[in-house]
């Protein structure tokens, strides 16, 4: 019997990618670039939205 797949529904402000990597500019002795990883504030990086029972609790 086929198991049904969870909807759980993508964060609106950033459409389910919820972790940006933002370059610093210099580079490290290896080659590669400094960055920061920055999630986004609305899910706490998740990539989920909250239930709205969720999101108004806190109030």
């Amino acid at each position: 019997m086929p198991q049904r797949a969870l909807n759980t529904p993508v964060c609106r402000d950033c459409d389910g990618f919820a972790t940006a990597a933002i370059t610093t500019g210099p580079r490290h002795t290896d080659g590669t670039r400094a960055t920061f990883r920055i999630p986004c504030p609305a899910c706490k990086g998740t990539g989920h939205a909250l239930p709205a029972a969720y999101a108004s609790a806190g109030r």
